[in-house]
């Protein structure tokens, strides 16, 4: 993985989350973290807009958005899996002893 798909991973994971926990902070909260929520989904939307234009309309970053996507997809999955086994082996060891 390149320095360019580490990026795009990153940005993108990261305008997703603060768009989702804002969109949530704002509908469920009130007064004061409403306002965070509002400010986080916005913070979220202004991040995936500079991505996009980082990527469409200049050099700076240039990927394959749907290699990148995919790739991340499958990291996320292994890790994921990884980690399960890993649970159940502990638990299966706690549970022997």
């Amino acid at each position: 993985m390149s320095v360019e798909d580490f990026l795009t991973v990153l940005l993108l994971t990261f305008a997703l989350f603060m768009v989702l926990a804002g969109a949530f902070t704002a509908y469920f909260g009130s007064g004061k973290s409403r306002t965070i929520g509002i400010v986080l989904l916005l913070v979220g939307l202004i991040v995936g807009i500079v991505w996009v234009y980082l990527t469409g309309f200049t050099d700076i970053i240039d990927v394959w958005l749907g290699d990148v996507v995919w790739a991340a997809f499958l990291n996320i999955i292994a890790a994921v899996i990884g980690a399960l086994i890993a649970i159940g082996v502990f638990l299966l060891a706690i549970m022997k002893s």
